[in-house]
């Protein structure tokens, strides 16, 4: 009768930091494996081991191939990770090819828990961030906005300096950094500064950072922001009952790509972060004095998911991913180009929704839709707000406002 034995469990072990320190069981794991992948501080970590040894260099689809042959084969396999593997780490990796029941994890302590405990922080609760490999700072805005604090995992592009200086250019000095350098190893550094000083320091390759803020936002940030906390030149702006009715027309969900154009000082734009928590805000602004307004009220509110773009639509939206959801301010009348260029960038299922003062810029909106075979919707608005007269008081009107709603097909299989 021939046995058909399933492959042994592939040992994932975490190695903390500095020199490994494994548990019995790890130990255990790593002493009976036959074949050892990891990178290469980590291999030569274990110059005695006598087992097989596949590096953990250049593309991961290799080294994942590697490891599935050498189970199959019925050898026992004992990949070695930093920190904890299922932290940020190659156990999430190894899940994309081998289901939980082929693994077997051992975690060990992690960069954030042991910054923290050289800190003296309570990490529970503080969201962490890798930006290792990674190009997005959507993360770390979005977990600075919402809870003033983040642990980020660096590398040699995403240093401490660079991390700073976007910090600084979209947030203000509002901010500290805490650089954590070469965790439970001989050159064991930290280092608390400004984001002016930490923009113009090195730093190991091995290194977590903490960002916090140390300056409460001016303006807290909330939906229905009164239309006097925002910075403006002018009149000229989406006032409050008009944002708070275009913006449920938008719909904008959690992780939605979402572009403000013609973004003014950038009332929508900044309300529309609140409701995409994980999706970035392209508030779009040809004038460069709203735009240093915008740039001013992004720092003063904390609404650091939203990107600041100073560009006239459409020609400035090509570097931009497509968008899920589009609310346009102002433009149509001199740029009739702009909303076909929208409603082809704009995702299948998406939404766009137009404010038009001028009967002319609605009919040419409207027009255009219609050419385009995008059914959409219509709603005028007219709001009064109170003021005082003879002792009692009125409402003063504001101008009438066209919502525009329109709605693209979703894409079908």
């Amino acid at each position: 009768m021939t046995s058909h034995l399933s492959p042994p469990p592939i040992a994932v072990i975490g190695c903390g930091l500095g020199r490994p320190c494994l548990a019995p069981e790890a130990a255990a794991a790593l002493a009976g494996a036959s074949v050892l992948v990891g990178g290469s501080r980590l291999l030569a970590a274990f110059p005695d081991h006598p087992g097989r040894r596949i590096p953990i260099a250049g593309p991961l689809a290799a080294v994942l191939d590697a490891v599935e042959a050498a189970t199959n084969a019925g050898q026992a396999v004992a990949v070695l990770a930093d920190g904890d593997g299922l932290y940020f780490g190659i156990g999430t990796t190894l899940l994309t090819r081998f289901a939980p029941e082929r693994l077997r994890f051992f975690p060990n302590v992690t960069a954030v828990a042991a910054a923290c405990s050289r800190l003296g922080r309570p990490w529970a609760g503080l969201p962490v961030v890798s930006l290792h490999g990674r190009t997005a700072y959507t993360p770390l805005f979005a977990a600075l906005a919402a809870h003033g604090a983040v642990a980020v995992y660096t590398d040699a592009v995403n240093s401490p300096a660079a991390i700073a200086a976007r910090v600084l250019a979209r947030g203000g000095d509002g901010f500290a950094l805490t650089i954590c350098e070469e965790l439970h190893l001989p050159g064991e550094r930290l280092r608390r500064l400004s984001l002016a000083e930490a923009a113009g320091v090195t730093a190991s390759a091995l290194t977590l950072v903490l960002v916090e803020r140390t300056v409460p936002s001016a303006v807290p940030l909330h939906l229905g922001l009164p239309d006097e906390a925002l910075l403006r030149h002018d009149a000229v702006f989406t006032k409050a009952p008009v944002r708070a009715v275009s913006l449920a027309a938008l719909a904008v969900r959690p992780g939605d790509v979402v572009w403000d154009v013609g973004a003014g000082t950038g009332s929508v734009a900044l309300e529309a972060s609140l409701l995409n928590p994980g999706g970035p805000v392209f508030a779009v602004e040809r004038d460069p004095k709203r735009h240093a307004l915008l740039v001013q009220n992004i720092r003063r509110t904390g609404a650091l998911t939203v990107a600041p773009v100073l560009a006239e639509a459409p020609d400035g939206l090509e570097a931009l991913p497509d968008p899920d959801r589009i609310f346009v301010g102002g433009g149509l009348s001199t740029r009739p180009d702009l909303l076909p260029t929208l409603c082809r960038r704009l995702r299948p299922g998406g939404r766009l929704v137009v404010n038009a003062v001028l009967l002319g810029s609605l009919w040419q909106a409207m027009a255009t839709l219609t050419v385009l075979a995008v059914p959409f919707s219509l709603t005028q608005l007219q709001a009064g707000q109170s003021a005082p007269l003879a002792g009692d008081l009125r409402l003063a009107a504001d101008n009438p406002v066209f919502i525009l709603t329109a709605a693209k097909e979703p894409a079908h299989a």
